[in-house]
């Protein structure tokens, strides 16, 4: 009979509430489940505490000094105070520094309104400037066209480099100097285009100020849309429609696709597209790669696949012995561009040069993608000539004066807007993974796919694996969340034979070629 073995609790009191939490639980995640906030500006749900910010200091009855809550553990029968005179007063000062260093430009940031220095600031009713600035005149880097660097407006909580170095795995961001002058900046010093930057936007994502933005390309999009001479289409990614709703205060989920449809005609598109279409496009077309290279054995296994652009980068700059085992096809962006401008343009009698293909994608790494290669001018034109993140959406939709929540549902346009369930499960992670496994497994054996049982890789957070009958043949599959994870399955694959099996970002199929009762070796 075995036991699963649990952490010991610990119990305290935060602010004279008992509280028990299992040992190890710092005393800001103690206090949250207390129901007591805690300000905090380096500290992101998704990464381990830096203590960079000195906000959420609190004491300890009797203790000598003031603790970090965010890296401290709650011990047992600990007395903590998160809010007093003086701590106030401390975390005051804090923030009164860290504004000495920052930009006055709230009105023109990129991130006005969602930002959380500006929000901690209003809470702490700070309205003069208490010390006085002394902000560097730093240019802003601008030379990816995805990402904005605007290094003025940094308050070195070091998210960005957490996120970019022990997330993703990159490492194009680092921090430069010492004391006063240190600085966030791409590593070497060097532009963020010449960096190993893959675009792939987390470093905006988890940004807590306006220091690191996308592109915002509106103004390039409401130019096209009052261009008597140009006809504007717009597809939307799978992902957009249930994270649109939180820019209007929905919770995250909430699905808009039918009043997304509506409120893109409103705005002025000729046609509205979905990347779902595309995305059963792109299932077919790597289904059937699959069965050519796992029955015809048409070409090397693993088959890797992704419809991420930042892990097509990634995998140039640092993975680059598994070119070969790549999948041919395109992302579901630029395939529903191409259709666009070819059967579409020839289907309704538009000229392609006047047809200027609007997207709407939930990561800047989208933006990148566009003219990442010369494959993206398959039409003969650029295939997708703007690429809009949810954000740069959402602020379209509140300068235009539609109450986007009042809409009417509308309908996409055929047949670029029809789809199937596959398509639409491209918006969760693994979701590229099933819909193709499924369609290849009906290729291979005219059979439909049962039920696909994932098992988390121990010690591995973020990677899944599962073991599918194809026919006869044992296909192992792999699905790897983020950058970071992908290194190490990928790492996984090199020890245990490169052709032995699919692995994915998104999804993947593999086979064994060891001959039956050959020596089983452990691995994916």
């Amino acid at each position: 009979m075995s036991a699963v073995a649990t952490l010991p609790a610990v119990k305290a009191t935060i602010n004279g509430l008992m509280v028990e939490v299992p040992a190890g639980t710092s005393i800001l995640d103690a206090a949250r489940r207390a129901a007591v906030k805690i300000p905090t500006l380096c500290k992101h749900k998704d990464l381990l505490p830096t203590a960079a910010c000195g906000l959420c200091v609190v004491r300890n009855k009797g203790g000598p000094r003031l603790l970090r809550a965010c890296c401290t553990p709650l011990e047992d029968g600990m007395e903590i105070v998160t809010h007093d005179n003086e701590i106030v007063e401390v975390r005051r000062s804090t923030l009164e520094l860290i504004l000495s260093n920052h930009p006055a430009e709230c009105l023109t940031c990129g991130r006005n309104g969602e930002c959380e220095l500006q929000a901690i600031a209003a809470d702490f009713n700070i309205r003069t400037d208490c010390i006085k600035r002394y902000v560097k005149d730093l240019p802003a880097d601008r030379s990816t066209g995805s990402i904005i660097l605007e290094f003025d407006k940094c308050i070195k909580c070091g998210r960005c480099l957490q996120v970019c170095q022990e997330m993703q795995d990159v490492w194009a961001l680092s921090f430069l100097e010492r004391g006063i002058n240190t600085r966030m900046a791409p590593a070497g010093d060097i532009a963020l285009a010449e960096s190993p930057c893959v675009m792939c936007g987390q470093c905006s994502a988890h940004c807590p100020t306006g220091a690191i933005v996308e592109n915002d390309e509106t103004a390039a999009v409401w130019a096209a849309l009052n261009d008597h001479d140009k006809v504007c289409v717009v597809q939307i990614a799978p992902s957009v429609r249930v994270t649109v709703g939180e820019a209007f205060g929905l919770p995250p989920g909430t699905n808009l696709t039918k009043k997304l449809y509506s409120a893109l005609r409103r705005l002025g598109f000729h046609a509205v597209f979905d990347t779902n279409f595309s995305a059963d496009v792109t299932i077919v077309e790597e289904a059937t790669e699959f069965v050519q290279r796992f029955v015809h054995q048409r070409g090397p296994l693993p088959l890797i696949t992704s419809c991420c652009p930042a892990w097509t980068d990634f995998m140039e700059k640092k993975h680059w012995d598994f070119i070969d085992n790549f999948s041919t096809a395109k992302s579901p962006q630029q395939m529903l561009g191409v259709l666009a401008k070819t059967y579409y343009a020839q289907q309704a009698g538009i000229d392609p040069a006047k047809l200027v293909v609007v997207s709407i994608m939930p990561c800047t790494a989208k933006k990148f993608e566009l003219s990442r290669t010369e494959e993206m001018f398959a039409s003969g034109f650029k295939d997708v000539d703007i690429c809009l993140t949810t954000r740069e959406l959402a602020r379209m939709l509140k300068q235009s004066g539609i109450d986007f929540l009042a809409l009417d549902d509308g309908a996409a346009d055929s047949i670029l807007g029809q789809y199937s369930g596959a398509g639409t499960i491209f918006g969760t992670t693994g979701g590229v993974m099933e819909a193709a496994l499924r369609t290849a497994h009906h290729y291979a054996t005219g059979q439909k796919l049962g039920q696909v049982e994932f098992a988390a890789v121990r010690g591995l957070d973020g990677v899944r694996t599962a073991v599918v009958d194809v026919g006869g043949a044992k296909v192992r599959v792999a699905v790897a969340h983020g950058l970071g994870h992908v290194s190490t399955v990928l790492a996984r694959v090199r020890q245990f034979g490169v052709r032995r099996r699919k692995v994915s970002e998104e999804s993947g199929f593999g086979r064994s070629r060891r001959p039956e009762g050959a020596r089983r070796r452990e691995g994916l």
